[in-house]
């Protein structure tokens, strides 16, 4: 399957301008400031991760990958088959089609969290332990699964 790129410069400018048109409390500064918050039991310090690098262009991500690494960091929040769950909404849904949701906001999910915008679960914290090829590797998985519910 073949994946369509952006350069790499594009992509880094396009995140740069997602992060400085987020919604109140979701840049990295107001994230800074909540993680001097003790974060309640359980819940995952919403600081965003410096370290997160978007793959560089002509990277070939593997939605089977993307499948396997979806099940042990994302199923818990957004379900089995990302069909959502009481914590996390459905990607498998047209919200999340790729003209509304790009795969850079889904890049920027991973590695900034996102402030609750289309549903009640409130908002979702940077996800930890998943680096920029895994979330193309997710990401290629979900599009797919996308593709295959009439998604596009």
């Amino acid at each position: 399957m073949m994946l369509q790129r952006i350069p790499l410069s594009l992509g880094i400018l396009s995140l740069a301008v997602l992060t400085a048109c987020s919604e109140p409390g979701n840049d990295a500064a107001g994230a800074q400031d909540r993680s001097a918050e003790a974060p309640a039991a359980g819940e995952v310090p919403a600081t965003p991760r410096r370290e997160f690098r978007i793959p560089p262009e002509g990277f070939e991500a593997v939605p089977e990958r993307g499948a396997e690494l979806f099940a042990t960091h994302c199923a818990t929040c957004h379900g089995d088959g990302a069909l959502g769950s009481d914590q996390g909404p459905p990607l498998i849904h047209r919200i999340y089609e790729p003209s509304h949701h790009s795969d850079l906001a889904f890049y920027r999910a991973v590695a900034l969290g996102v402030h609750q915008h289309h549903w009640e679960f409130g908002d979702m914290p940077p996800v930890a332990g998943v680096s920029g090829e895994d979330a193309a590797h997710i990401i290629a998985w979900i599009r797919r699964e996308q593709r295959a519910a009439g998604i596009e």
